[in-house]
């Protein structure tokens, strides 16, 4: 297979600094493409800036022969997002993939966790991808072409005690990944999600001494085929965790239909509602929700079976 290159992209990478993001930078820059290596500095918990990581990252890329500039605007505001996406367009004037990477995390059970907690997370996670997006997203559809990276994680999919306001926000990032890519999909634009596993940082205060290798390295080539012009998957989630890779996504039971309902039926029928013998999966991309409904649909208007 030819190598799979990037000469002429522009691609933005929030959290570039370090870990995952600095992973990322490295391969796209290795194969051509231009990065903007955002990267605010701050400590994991986020409330502290602690070194200028980005400026490190684009002088590898440079001494490699790569082409970077550093940008320490933070995602968490629409100002900053703003700031990110036209540090691409005054130096290239364009953005063709945009990585959303940046994260922080504050622990805390549901009961006890502080409001400024909650939302320093959220911030930086949830409404810092919305704010890329809608900053990014009049330049890709003026040039008919964009590839848009969300990062989720199984805290999204799954949850995990104390880091309610990271899983909601990872969660929130999938609902905004299959929005992206239904208003994209006729201009060029094609959105993802990654569900990474790698010991960085973030890992932190974490016993990872049975872990298997993990390093970012592991994720980054899952990431840099999502942003490629050749890749034509669309509202999906990809899974890159110690090596394996997979595809995550939502699936229905079939169900039971009737045209009325007592809470006494639903009691009586609930395994059957839940029995996962035969399954629908519904792509949100091109048509998700319009199938989901239709199956119901269909049901209701030919009664029962």
């Amino acid at each position: 297979m030819n190598e799979l290159r990037y000469d002429d992209r522009v691609a933005v990478i929030t959290g570039a600094g370090r870990g995952l993001g600095r992973s990322y930078a490295l391969l796209l820059a290795s194969r051509g493409a231009k990065v903007v290596v955002n990267d605010n500095g701050s400590a994991a918990r986020g409330d502290e800036i602690v070194a200028n990581p980005a400026q490190d990252v684009v002088d590898e890329i440079v001494a490699a022969g790569g082409e970077a500039i550093a940008c320490t605007e933070s995602v968490a505001t629409p100002e900053g997002a703003q700031a990110i996406i036209q540090c691409a367009i005054d130096n290239w004037g364009r953005i063709d993939i945009l990585i959303h990477n940046a994260g922080n995390v504050r622990y805390g059970t549901i009961a006890e966790l502080s409001i400024d907690d909650f939302n320093a997370v959220t911030d930086v996670h949830f409404k810092g991808g919305f704010y890329l997006a809608k900053a990014a997203m009049p330049h890709m559809i003026e040039g008919q072409y964009g590839r848009v990276v969300l990062t989720t994680s199984c805290s999204g999919l799954y949850g995990s005690q104390t880091t309610v306001n990271y899983g909601m926000s990872k969660a929130g990032l999938m609902g905004l990944n299959n929005v992206i890519a239904l208003e994209g999909g006729e201009h060029g634009i094609r959105s993802n999600t990654i569900v990474p596993a790698a010991v960085t940082r973030m890992a932190d205060g974490l016993d990872t001494s049975a872990y298997p290798p993990m390093e970012p390295e592991l994720v980054a080539p899952m990431v840099a085929w999502l942003c490629h012009e050749s890749c034509t998957l669309s509202g999906e989630h990809l899974v890159a965790a110690a090596g394996r890779m997979a595809r995550a996504f939502t699936t229905e039971s079939k169900g039971v239909f009737h045209s009325s309902w007592s809470i006494e039926q639903v009691a009586e029928e609930i395994d059957a509602i839940r029995d996962p013998s035969e399954q629908w999966t519904f792509p949100p991309y091109p048509s998700g929700m319009a199938d989901h409904l239709g199956k119901s649909f269909e049901w209701a208007f030919k009664g029962e079976e």
